[in-house]
């Protein structure tokens, strides 16, 4: 009795280790065969072509006109304090949308002064323009804190 319970073990040994085997030669056929009969493998690299543009050439810069000569004129007269003052003002990029209402809803709520440049389909808004890079940085805590990912502080353009 003993023999015969053995031999059954023996046989069940055999049987699983078979069978093993064949999952395990159907596998490499199922990942092999394919890989050897397959003429000509895809190609996983596609070429890209990344062009950075230039300060003047984004689709933000601001279009500005060559100055008359009586406005150059008129600029130069200005006082130092009066250049010091226009050239203080700090923005925050909020974010570049197709559709701004949401972005421009949550600044008129919370009160943060905004605008908005537009090119195109995409609508840029930004918050400011701040008399100071503290007050502007006071705005980028508050926007952050609205659930909006926006960028760092900058001086204003133009």
């Amino acid at each position: 009795m003993a023999e015969a319970a053995q031999d059954v073990e023996t046989l069940k040994r055999r049987g699983r280790r078979r069978l093993v085997g064949a999952v395990a030669l159907v596998l490499a056929a199922v990942i092999v065969l394919p890989m050897v009969f397959d003429p000509e493998p895809k190609r996983a690299d596609v070429a890209v072509s990344v062009r950075i543009p230039g300060e003047n050439e984004t689709p933000f810069a601001p279009k500005v006109a060559p100055k008359a000569p009586e406005q150059k004129a008129a600029a130069e007269e200005k006082k130092p304090e009066e250049k010091k003052a226009a050239s203080a003002a700090f923005t925050v990029q909020v974010g570049v949308f197709n559709n701004p209402n949401g972005a421009i809803a949550k600044l008129s709520a919370a009160g943060v002064p905004h605008y908005t440049e537009a090119r195109g389909s995409l609508t840029r808004v930004l918050a400011g323009p701040f008399s100071s890079r503290e007050a502007a940085e006071k705005a980028l805590k508050q926007l952050k804190s609205m659930g909006l990912d926006p960028g760092t502080v900058t001086p204003k353009a133009g």
